[in-house]
């Protein structure tokens, strides 16, 4: 669908202007963020069908049944959301390094130059990991969270031992229904703000939705009436208690959205921009320093959340949280496409020669997109967190683990090794680019410097060389990363035992959140500090502070589109397969202590 949007909406930018690019450039990125939203809908339902639905009856192993079928289902979406972003982000970024340095910097071309060897790859790259892989990411999310929803109402969670598990298992597949229709609302009112500018009409159609849906989900909740007791501390949860969890989940998702937003198309872009007159040196150094510091607010907001989602929901409000934050999955998906689809339409205009006006609307679109991708990005990785904490919830009430004993010296070997995990997996990743951007550099150079002709446009370039050179990468580049997610947490849940497991999940998010936040909003200080310099700042284009921040953009690139995002699916991919594989665990010799002290405490609470 992205794909398909691209030429089109510069056909429709040279044809008719700004409106109606806006609109078909939104078409494409609606189609695909309702397609993504409305599978996931139709795979969780599927699964509800054949594992309650279908029989007809609600006996408690069909619910477990039912919560390990729909584990299957989101580690399957977490396997592929890890090939779309990992395989994505170098492809994209070994490119995009390519075509800023070597062909902007050292010929002086512009980055759509079609004398430029390495634009088409750029281009194919932008869908490849900034829409396919971005959606892969946010079904993951989605399914995620529904499963950890899911699992703790049927296990020995708040919801254990009563007849209100029918609702419980109901309520985030309802969420994800509400949410589609909200996103439909949402969509069309992007049409109905589009003469306030796409970046205006985009920002308040999220808001928009937002609203509709949690006024659905007041009579969603209220009319399945359902209270809530946990059976291990005698809590008690009133029947509105889930609504307030999914209301601090949605405000949470949309505050470190914009909070994200703000930092990296304004405080940050205006550090990393007035560094540049000094040269590349200065502007990666305070661009990084300005990412470094974003990272506070959002988890601020994040930590609100959970707040609100335990005390009014006990450990089932953390995971209705993280749905609450993901129901209007349908406009995210869009809006965070958007940008992709008005950027290659953007390069679709230079390589084609359509005109400097043409080139105008296609740069305010893209211009409206970065500023969106950055609530997007952010969005992502609040989603991942919330629903990585979620699925440890739900981990912990399947293996009867009440806490994280730090007093143990493997539940500490394990927060450790899982506190490492990202960074390994990150310096794995950053190197693939290296390797790519390497190699592509080198054939870009080398068809500059071999093929007559080139640089003076009578010679076009070999694109379909470039284009090879990144699938292989990426293809290849891929496998370590992935096995590295898969294998820690089966060894340690294997060899270590379930609460070391605990550790490795427990660190493992705390420092792939931090991560994650830190890389993207850095990385999009970077790009907004290149598109304010490009804009008329301090020289404009061709100045040396522009050369410094194209250097920089290089350097954020793989930070924003490849390493930050592959750190959210990393951290739900651990706590998916710990999941599954949790029955599996207990079953293990170097869990037979673990599962000798669950039989010997008293049978009514095994019962529970």
């Amino acid at each position: 669908a992205a794909t398909g949007a691209n030429a089109r909406t510069a056909e429709a930018a040279r044809a008719d202007g700004a409106p109606a690019a806006l609109r078909v450039a939104w078409g494409g990125a609606s189609v695909m963020g309702q397609a993504v939203a409305g599978l996931g809908l139709f795979g969780v339902g599927l699964v509800h069908f054949l594992g309650i639905s279908r029989a007809g009856v609600f006996e408690q192993e069909r619910f477990e049944e039912f919560a390990a079928i729909a584990s299957g289902f989101a580690l399957g979406a977490s396997v592929v959301a890890l090939f779309g972003r990992l395989a994505g982000g170098v492809f994209a970024n070994a490119a995009g390094v390519a075509g800023s340095l070597v062909s902007q910097v050292e010929a002086g071309l512009p980055a759509d130059d079609p004398r430029n060897p390495a634009a088409v790859a750029t281009h194919v790259g932008r869908s490849v990991g900034g829409a396919a892989g971005m959606g892969a990411d946010l079904l993951e999310s989605q399914a995620a969270a529904v499963v950890a929803a899911v699992a703790i109402g049927v296990t020995q969670g708040s919801l254990a031992g009563y007849d209100n598990r029918i609702a419980a298992v109901g309520l985030p597949i309802l969420a994800l229904a509400a949410g589609l229709l909200a996103s439909a609302l949402g969509i069309f009112l992007v049409r109905f703000f589009e003469r306030r500018g796409a970046a205006f009409a985009l920002r308040w159609a999220t808001v928009g939705a937002a609203a509709v849906f949690v006024l659905i989900m007041a009579l969603v909740v209220w009319s399945l009436a359902f209270d809530m007791q946990d059976p291990d501390t005698g809590a008690e949860y009133r029947m509105m208690g889930p609504y307030w969890a999914l209301l601090a989940g949605a405000a949470a998702g949309v505050a470190v959205g914009l909070v994200s937003e703000w930092w990296a198309a304004t405080r940050g872009a205006r550090q990393v921009a007035d560094a540049a007159p000094t040269g590349p040196a200065t502007s990666v150094i305070t661009g990084l320093a300005s990412g470094l510091e974003s990272v506070a607010v959002p988890i601020v907001a994040l930590c609100a959340a959970i707040a609100v989602g335990y005390e009014t929901a006990g450990l089932y409000g953390i995971a209705v949280a993280a749905v609450g934050m993901l129901s209007t999955l349908a406009l995210t998906v869009a809006v965070e496409a958007f940008g992709p689809i008005a950027d290659t339409a953007g390069g679709v205009a230079g390589m084609s020669h359509l005109g400097p006006e043409t080139r105008r609307v296609t740069d305010e679109l893209s211009a409206a997109g970065s500023a969106t991708a950055a609530v997007g990005k952010g969005f992502a990785i609040a989603s991942a967190a919330l629903a990585a904490i979620a699925l440890y919830a739900a981990y912990a009430a399947t293996v009867r683990l009440r806490t994280v004993n730090l007093v143990d010296p493997y539940v500490v070997i394990g927060f450790l090794l899982g506190g490492a995990v990202p960074f390994v997996v990150a310096a794995l990743t950053t190197s693939a680019i290296g390797r790519a951007a390497a190699k592509m550099v080198e054939e870009v150079r080398r068809q500059f410097r071999e093929t007559p002709g080139l640089l003076e446009g009578d010679t076009p370039p070999d694109s379909a060389r470039c284009i090879d050179i990144s699938t292989r990468a990426a293809l290849r580049e891929m496998a370590v990363p992935g096995v590295v997610a898969v294998l820690v947490p089966v060894l340690v849940g294997g060899v270590l035992g379930v609460a070391a497991l605990g550790g490795v999940l427990a660190g493992a998010t705390l420092t792939g959140l931090l991560l994650a936040l830190w890389m993207s909003n850095a990385g999009g200080a970077f790009a907004s500090a290149r598109a304010r310099i490009e804009a008329g700042a301090h020289g404009g284009r061709g100045s040396d502070a522009h050369k410094a921040a194209l250097v920089a953009d290089a350097v954020g690139d793989p930070f924003r589109d490849a390493v930050g995002p592959a750190m959210n699916i990393l951290i739900k991919l651990m706590a998916v397969l710990a999941l599954v594989l949790a029955p599996w665990f207990l079953t293990l010799p170097s869990n037979a202590g673990h599962v000798l002290e669950i039989e010997n405490v008293p049978a009514a609470t095994v019962d529970r």
